[in-house]
């Protein structure tokens, strides 16, 4: 794709950003739904392109370029493609993230003011290997009313294009307006996008911190990043070891390719000598890679751990173990080495629960659940465009909400600034009025 190619894409998605925020949720609902039947409909055909994906990528892997955990990440099966439209479906279910009224003032009699939810506009997005990144992303634009330029990984070409392909006529067939979906594959185009401060409003990265804090170095667009998930389970001299045992073997084995997968398990020593017995006999039978600290070796006969480990995102089946001597230990170690994605204490304890959650600036904290709980589908925010460890705008799952932001409406009767200023200036009267009124209704009444 040429420079004036891209500009020119881009350009088609400002135009139809401004219609998309026009449209009816009934309308993106629909859509939505026509996407996913789509979807459903040429199963064989993704999956197929799919394959293309998984061969090149098992190619790579044996020759080192590839983790098995990315190879993992790629492939898709029938169910998996069912699970996707499944997901599609869930977002169009999702209230509409547009129009509503998320304050109400009366600045005077007959002058309402309202600030009111609207899309963001055009949304660049990077993202990593899993096909159904695109798909979320996608549909939670398009129920946002926001137009999207979706840049997908190259070990993921083939998948993508069908996707993409399925996504745009099934949309194009219900009247969604041209352009509103773009997608770039040229690493190249990248770059180019980083230029175009006035026309794509923000960008949201998925990768490495280093990817994302690339991103921020080389733009002045607002950056919302998805990096890597260093996440911890604290087990507490507290805890129900039994349950501990459950969410430590969930956390990591369930699906470990994944950001909030658990890396680090923190011991309190009062209870290590029982637990990583326990533990390590679970993960054996999962064929997890143990790495501990010295103190962890002196109970269970594992890997050394360096100093490396604790700052890792394995997105695979290892795990570091660190005993630790108290809860402000455990604290200290994932403000030293975390992420801020997801964090969670097992205890019975509720005081050290609260303490640790206070304590912890996380994204997302958690009290007797799995790190896998961290995602924006269930969360019940329909899917996530991503996890964002930032504390602007959005924060942990990024779903409709994260794709909004809002406007001012002032419905006024002729009111005048004059009539408020000088000496024998009107007051305001500033009251706050219920925020589930719509622009226009007090008048009305």
């Amino acid at each position: 794709m040429t420079e004036t190619d891209i500009e020119a894409d881009v350009a088609e998605a400002q135009g139809a950003a401004l219609e998309l925020a026009k449209l009816s949720d009934e309308e993106r609902k629909t859509t939505l739904y026509e996407i996913a039947d789509a979807i459903e409909a040429r199963t064989d055909e993704i999956l197929a392109e799919n394959e293309k994906d998984v061969e090149e990528g098992e190619r790579l892997l044996e020759e080192g370029e590839y983790t098995q955990a990315l190879v993992d990440r790629l492939k898709l099966s029938e169910s998996k493609i069912e699970s996707i439209a499944d997901m599609v479906r869930s977002v169009a279910e999702q209230d509409d993230p547009l129009g509503r009224t998320l304050s109400a003032r009366e600045l005077d009699d007959d002058l309402e003011l309202y600030k009111v939810a609207v899309p963001i506009g055009v949304v660049g997005t990077v993202f990593e290997s899993r096909p159904d990144a695109l798909v979320q992303i996608a549909s939670l634009a398009l129920k946002s009313g926001n137009a999207v330029i979706l840049k997908g990984g190259s070990e993921a070409l083939h998948s993508n294009r069908i996707l993409f392909e399925t996504i745009e006529e099934a949309a194009a067939d219900a009247g969604i307006p041209d352009g509103w979906a773009q997608h770039i594959e040229a690493r190249e185009d990248v770059d180019r996008l980083l230029e175009m401060d006035d026309s794509i409003d923000l960008l949201m990265p998925r990768g490495s911190s280093a990817f994302v804090s690339y991103i921020q170095d080389n733009t002045s667009i607002p950056v919302l990043g998805h990096t890597e998930g260093i996440c911890h389970v604290y087990v507490d001299d507290a805890a129900d070891l039994s349950m501990a045992e459950d969410i430590a073997y969930d956390a990591k084995v369930q699906y470990p390719a994944v950001c909030n997968a658990v890396e680090t398990l923190l011991v309190h020593e009062d209870v290590a000598a029982e637990f990583l017995p326990a533990i390590a006999d679970r993960y054996e039978t999962a064929d997890v890679e143990i790495r501990g600290d010295e103190r962890t070796r002196e109970i269970v006969d594992v890997a050394a751990a360096t100093e490396d480990d604790w700052n890792t995102e394995y997105g695979d089946l290892i795990v570091s173990i660190r005993v630790v001597d108290s809860l402000e230990a455990a604290i200290d170690h994932i403000t030293t080495h975390g992420s801020k994605h997801t964090e969670s204490i097992v205890t019975e304890d509720d005081e050290r629960a609260r303490t640790f959650m206070r304590s912890i600036d996380s994204a997302s904290v958690f009290h007797n659940a799995s790190t896998r709980f961290a995602d924006g589908y269930r969360f019940g925010l329909g899917a996530e465009v991503g996890i964002s460890t930032g504390k602007i705008h959005a924060r942990g799952p990024v779903g409709l909400e994260g794709l909004t932001t809002y406007k001012y409406h002032l419905e006024g009767d002729g009111q005048l600034v004059a009539t408020y200023a000088g000496e024998d200036a009107k007051p305001y009267t500033h009251t706050e009025l219920d925020a589930d009124w719509s622009p226009g209704r007090l008048s009305d009444e």
